[in-house]
């Protein structure tokens, strides 16, 4: 299928690696002109080569954090008018809320709820005007299915859920939409991250949670992130224009509720 859009130019956060680089190179497959922003200069450059070696698009790598105003101006002078953004953070390590400071709250909601608001609020009218905008938000399933150790990614995350329900409705008659996907476990550095998070003295190894959360899923395996990514694709298609305000799961059938 042709999600016809070849030649538009998409922003995209926390795409150097995992779940969001697979996202990069599913665009940039498309012909989709690609600005990544990333803080480790190193690993930005890296996935920036591989993007352009595998697929042959423009790929503008911008170093700094979009949690700061600096990373955001930073990463609209790249790109000033983006058809297509992608918000993807990072979670905070696994913990106990009783350990929790007021500080520590406000770190996740920068990353994880703010800094996604404030990337909406400095492109969606451009979008609106244009006649074309996709926006995607990478959640995860704890917005459904909360993890007692993953409190303030629960928090966090279903602020930003509750927002984009508000402002979906307001903007897909001008061909904007928004959605958000729900990844449940996948083959990632983010898994790998949080599994190193539960790991405790005399308790089990890697080695056995990593096998154990793979066989608990009904597909019996982890995600892989060139999954996600297409996905994440076809909502940024010119055929997606009449999906917005979703949570889209995407975990292997892992969510046990009906609806």
């Amino acid at each position: 299928m042709d999600l016809d859009i070849r030649g538009r130019k998409a922003l995209l956060s926390g795409a150097s690696r995992g779940m969001g680089k697979a996202c990069a190179m599913a665009l940039a497959r498309e012909g989709v002109d690609i600005t990544i922003v990333a803080r480790t200069r190193d690993v930005l450059e890296d996935a920036c080569a591989e993007i352009r070696a595998a697929t042959g698009a423009a790929v503008t790598p911008v170093v700094g954090d979009i949690t700061t105003s600096q990373g955001r101006a930073a990463a609209l002078k790249a790109c000033p008018e983006p058809d297509i953004l992608l918000n993807n953070a990072d979670g905070r390590p696994p913990g106990d809320f009783r350990d929790w400071r007021h500080d520590d709250w406000i770190s996740a909601l920068d990353s994880m709820m703010l800094s996604p608001i404030e990337m909406m609020r400095l492109t969606v009218d451009g979008m609106m005007t244009r006649g074309f905008g996709r926006i995607v938000n990478i959640v995860s399933r704890s917005v459904k299915i909360p993890q007692a150790e993953l409190g303030l990614s629960n928090g966090a995350r279903s602020g930003l859920v509750g927002f984009v329900a508000g402002l979906a409705r307001q903007t897909v008659a001008r061909n904007v939409t928004i959605n958000n996907l729900l990844p449940g476990i996948f083959d990632s550095d983010a898994q790998i991250r949080h599994i190193e998070g539960m790991l405790e003295p005399g308790g089990k190894s890697f080695d056995q949670i990593w096998r154990e959360r793979a066989a608990a899923n009904p597909a019996r395996r982890y995600g892989r992130p060139d999954e996600l990514g297409a996905y994440f694709a076809f909502l940024c298609s010119a055929h997606a224009g009449f999906v917005t305000g979703q949570n889209i799961l995407i975990d292997g059938g892992s969510y046990p509720g009906t609806f």
